[in-house]
């Protein structure tokens, strides 16, 4: 086993640890938040030039990994903390590095989110908290446009690019733990099968599925990239498992599909860009994945008693067909789309949708989709960042086609925010990477010695 792989069992174990320290003590957590945010602000300011981007997107993944666990046990300095951060940390980036002139459209972008703020000032309702609404909204949008600002066509390692996403998935790990150990006995916790608080560690369902099935897609690169022996492949099918147990029994769908279909995506492209030896690999190791996946959801079902297949078959816990396979999404999708063809121009207002929800039915239900809702409160700006988002990475693509995980990394973004609004700052970062100008190291020449000169 070489440095690098004890490096990573090390921290995994690190990890691991943290994640059962924090069921035991949960107030630890401030402290665990505080000790990371200092060493990566450390790390960032005191970096060479050459390494400061590397430094602010190492920062900026590690904080994205731990936002839910930290919401969870309440360990952040407030509840958006990990979109603020990856923001303050964005800011921080560009201020040393600058950003690239070609990435205008994301300043454009930012700039139509403004209308709807003064609109909003009129349309919300007189007892709505208008500060913290329009903050809760727009966060994510905004966390979004700073990190592409920032990441637009900056040059990084396929290496480094790992190393980020390695970090990324280290928190992940701590929170699968965590929930592991909350939440022991699946059965004592089922009485249904809806989306379950108490087997998700105590926290929204949705989230904590998004999150676990981000770590699942972070684990599979490990997998069929990082592994270069048969312990760590082993190794990582096992992390894989243990990770997208906790997330299936979530009961929240959008999390895991998102993950199998991001991962889809990936390993096409991989396999597409690889040559005809590393194609065969590919094959058998698509088959214990295959094999893991297939014995995780066998276990999953068997653990709570068939409601698994039947929430992911569309029926309620007596196995009877469900209506709306959206639990409810379609809905609100249509209602904020009604929202759009009556206000096209200028739109409702930021987080009117939900403001204008509590006012007709009670309760301010938060929109699922970003798409519907940016049409609705944004109005013909929301249609122009939608067109920037989709099709400006087209371009850096064009030039630069080095990143594998281009289209995976888009494909989590897109399904994310179409199930699971932008809730955590993960889909906003990992659209961001996929801006990254990756390039490869040069491999050192090996000169040869000229010959001794004989005397």
């Amino acid at each position: 086993m070489d440095f690098r792989n004890q490096s990573f069992f090390g921290l995994v174990i690190l990890h691991a640890l943290i994640g059962i320290v924090l069921y035991l003590y949960e107030p630890i957590a401030r402290v665990y938040f505080l000790i990371a945010l200092i060493i990566f602000l450390y790390r960032i300011i005191t970096s060479s030039n050459n390494e400061r981007v590397f430094e602010v997107l190492k920062a900026c993944g590690y904080f994205v990994g731990a936002e839910v666990l930290f919401r969870t046990t309440r360990g952040g300095i407030s509840y958006e903390a990990g979109k603020y951060l990856v923001i303050a940390f964005c800011v921080l980036g560009m201020f040393y590095k600058g950003v690239s002139g070609k990435g205008y459209p994301y300043f454009i972008y930012l700039l139509c989110m403004i209308p709807s703020i003064f609109v909003a000032s009129t349309t919300l309702s007189f007892d709505a908290h208008f500060r913290t609404n329009i903050a809760f909204v727009l966060s994510g949008p905004v966390c979004l446009g700073l990190a592409a600002l920032f990441t637009y066509d900056k040059r990084i390692t396929q290496n480094q690019l790992y190393e980020i996403l390695f970090l990324m998935l280290l928190p992940i790990i701590s929170h699968t733990m965590y929930i592991y150990f909350y939440n022991p006995s699946i059965e004592e916790v089922l009485s249904s099968n809806a989306s379950n608080r108490a087997a998700s560690g105590g926290f929204g369902a949705n989230q904590v599925a998004t999150t676990l099935g981000l770590g699942m897609f972070l684990v599979a690169i490990r997998f069929f990239m990082k592994s270069p022996n048969l312990f760590m492949k082993l190794f990582n099918l096992l992390l894989f498992g243990l990770i997208g147990y906790r997330a299936l029994v979530t009961f929240s769908r959008g999390g895991v599909i998102a993950a199998y279909l991001t991962l889809i995506i990936f390993l096409f492209y991989y396999f597409k860009s690889s040559n005809l030896k590393r194609r065969t690999e590919l094959a058998v190791m698509l088959c214990l994945f295959f094999g893991i996946s297939f014995s995780v959801w066998v276990i999953s079902n068997s653990e709570t008693s068939g409601y698994i297949e039947l929430r992911y078959a569309n029926k309620d816990s007596r196995g009877r067909e469900k209506g709306d396979i959206t639990t409810g999404r379609s809905t609100l999708f249509m209602e904020e789309l009604e929202g759009f063809i009556e206000h096209p121009f200028l739109g409702i207002g930021s987080s009117r949708s939900k403001d204008q929800r509590k006012e007709e039915e009670g309760q301010g239900v938060t929109s699922h989709n970003e798409v519907s809702r940016t049409l609705a409160e944004h109005g013909i700006f929301g249609i122009a960042m939608l067109v920037i988002l989709l099709f400006k990475p087209v371009s850096i693509r064009s030039r630069n086609k080095r990143n594998v995980f281009f289209y995976a990394f888009l494909a989590f973004w897109f399904a994310t925010v179409n199930h699971s609004s932008m809730r955590i700052a993960a889909p906003a970062f990992v659209y961001a990477l996929a801006l990254l100008n990756v390039t490869y190291e040069k491999r050192p020449l090996r000169r040869q010695q000229p010959a001794a000169i004989k005397e």
